[in-house]
């Protein structure tokens, strides 16, 4: 399907549940879907207002490399998980969207939807809709873009995005911390995201904490220094300046390729000081917390049913959440029942006939 009208007739004329699909970059169930990598292309594209947009079936690859030209970027950094699960495919616009994909640079620009203009999608009725525009100065009623964004096509299929995009930094430095186990590496890396030297990145990967700075060459050397002195009670800092180095450590940390030999990875989201009741029992080579400890990646080999349960409950009880995004099919731990209420009200309204289901 190569139009958005052909789209929305399989949408209306679908008498079974389908799953819209891009790029397939990701371990999908059986049953019927809806193709959407045809319906590709950036339809608009201007530079100078910091404004893209783009097809849901677009190769995010076509969408960095147009970017990249220009010296811009998605400044949200989304993943490409492929190295995890051991897929192929490409990731595509839609799948950015549907997923929300954000990677280490959240915790200063924002995530994926915090850079959505607007979006065009179709209802489980087979209606176009259309929300917010192509301008960052936009009001246009009930922002269905945060709707939209995370949704993961249980709502509708996404058909158009527009993006926000910044320009790339001039300069960056990583700041590493060896020898730091979890609990002083969140100390560390929450004492790093509250200093002002604009962090764009903190991460722990089981040996070491990991820092990032960005911006103008200037600015990186300077905030580079005091951080240095800042961080030097936690132990002796290494700085890499060399920015393919860096950007190949950032990539490895944004798509949790540490853990692609694992069995078993959930994600689990959770604050960072409550952190350490999750991961209380677990091995520091299992692990890899991302998001100043806000994202902990957890791999494992043993036996993955009665971990599901146990993260489930532990992340639950500190006010996070836990999802198994490699192994074996497991039933998703279930939302708290005010959102789970809402979640369903939201979802009759949108796809009153299941299609999406």
């Amino acid at each position: 399907m190569t139009t958005e009208a052909d789209i929305a007739e399989a949408i209306r004329s679908a008498d079974t549940p389908l799953r819209p699909v891009g790029g397939t970059t990701r371990h999908m169930p059986d049953g019927p879907s809806l193709d959407l990598s045809d319906h590709a292309g950036i339809a608009l594209y201007e530079p100078g207002a910091l404004t893209l947009v783009a097809k849901a079936g677009t190769p995010l690859a076509e969408v960095e490399e147009a970017l990249s030209a220009k010296k811009q970027r998605l400044a949200f950094e989304p993943h490409d998980l492929r190295p995890l699960l051991g897929t192929s495919g490409e990731p595509t616009v839609g799948g950015m969207v549907a997923t929300n994909a954000s990677g280490p640079r959240r915790v200063q620009a924002g995530a994926c939807r915090d850079f959505l203009l607007g979006v065009r999608f179709v209802t489980g009725e087979g209606e176009v809709v259309k929300n917010g525009g192509r301008v960052m100065k936009n009001v246009t009623g009930y922002d269905l873009c945060k709707l939209m964004c995370g949704s993961e096509g249980t709502l509708g299929a996404i058909t158009e995005a527009a993006f926000k995009v910044l320009p790339e930094p001039a300069a960056s430095a990583t700041l590493s911390l060896d020898g730091l186990d979890p609990t002083r590496a969140i100390e560390a890396m929450s004492d790093t995201l509250g200093s002002p030297f604009e962090v764009s990145g903190a991460a722990y990967d089981g040996a070491r904490a990991h820092l990032r700075i960005e911006g103008f060459t200037d600015s990186v050397a300077y905030r580079t220094e005091r951080l240095k002195d800042r961080m030097a009670r936690f132990g002796p800092v290494l700085v890499e300046t060399d920015r393919e180095a860096s950007a190949a450590l950032w990539r490895g940390i944004r798509d949790a390729e540490a853990l692609a030999s694992r069995a078993a990875v959930w994600r689990v989201h959770v604050r960072p000081s409550r952190a350490m009741a999750i991961l209380d029992g677990l091995e520091p080579h299992d692990l890899l917390m991302d998001w100043g400890g806000g994202l902990l990646w957890i791999g494992t080999e043993g036996d993955a049913a009665a971990m599901h349960v146990a993260l489930g409950t532990a992340a639950a009880g500190q006010g996070g959440h836990a999802r198994l995004v490699k192994g074996p099919d497991l039933p998703r731990h279930p939302e708290a029942p005010a959102v789970a209420a809402l979640s369903d009200g939201i979802r009759r309204r949108f796809d009153p006939r299941g299609v999406f289901a």
